[in-house]
């Protein structure tokens, strides 16, 4: 089993920062890919990115792109979210994801994919 914790979520002004941190504990090596979801009230969860975790490639959703930076210290088996400019529409609970997914990139949109999810943490962005 592998446990995610993430954290940093909070209240912001549009135009602002957070940073989202995802620590995993537990069978760490049996994951190669960690990805942040987000669900807005009366949503779908959605897929923001995803990192793999060797090599460190990245995907995003067209959404997000350019604004939003996922990176991981694999030292402390953590990712991060790094958002910037964020906007109103970026409201929304956003869950840590792993799993071992070894397909093309588009493969990582898939929540079907990740075995293991975090508890979530509220990101809001007020105008």
């Amino acid at each position: 089993q592998v446990q995610l914790v993430e954290s940093g979520g909070g209240l912001v002004q549009a135009g602002g920062s957070l940073r989202l941190s995802c620590a995993a504990s537990g069978r760490t090596f049996s994951i190669n890919a960690m990805a942040w979801f987000r669900q807005a009230p009366g949503k779908e969860r959605e897929f923001v990115g995803a990192i793999r975790w060797s090599g460190g490639s990245t995907y995003y959703a067209d959404s997000v792109k350019g604004r939003f930076t996922i990176s991981r210290d694999n030292t402390k088996n953590t990712a991060y979210l790094q958002m910037n400019s964020l906007k109103p529409e970026d409201t929304a609970v956003y869950y840590c994801a792993a799993g071992i997914i070894y397909g093309a990139n588009t493969e990582l949109r898939l929540r079907r994919l990740y075995n293991y999810w975090g508890q979530g943490t509220q990101v809001t962005v007020s105008s």
